[in-house]
């Protein structure tokens, strides 16, 4: 292989892999609206809550899993109407496949009836998921 075909094929390969992580960034973190459609609760160990549930699906692997899990938590804690649950993906490929899941952390916000509202793929600001439980429920669940 000549000196020019390699240096061609690891400019390509650079293009590639650059447009790749600009796709996953811009994805990550953001709110996709869920049509409509209920999540199997019993067979995953969701409790509901009265008003929204947060859902957030890890890994053991994942590394910004905790720091959502605790922000998740600091909002539920807000409110009594508010439940959050965690499903660990690692041992169950078959939940991630069946919900369409391919990053974690993945969270889902669930209505009071356990029908998914809305789906945030990667970290998530706070704002975004309070926005998003304050039209489900349509109360504030702002920090005072």
């Amino acid at each position: 292989m000549s000196p020019l075909v390699a240096l061609l094929f690891v400019i390509g390969l650079v293009v590639v892999a650059s447009a790749a992580g600009v796709v996953v960034s811009r994805r990550s973190g953001r709110i996709r609206q869920v049509a409509s459609g209920s999540l199997d609760t019993s067979g995953l160990g969701i409790r509901l809550g009265s008003g929204a549930t947060l859902v957030l699906f890890s890994t053991e692997f994942c590394t910004r899993c905790p720091s959502m899990k605790r922000m998740l938590h600091s909002i539920a804690d807000t409110a009594d109407d508010l439940a959050i649950a965690e499903v660990d993906l690692t041992h169950r490929a078959h939940v991630a496949s069946d919900l369409h899941i391919l990053q974690t952390p993945t969270t889902f916000v669930l209505d009071g009836a356990g029908h998914v509202r809305a789906r945030f793929g990667g970290t998530v600001a706070r704002d975004a998921v309070i926005a998003e439980l304050d039209q489900i429920t349509g109360a504030s669940h702002a920090l005072a």
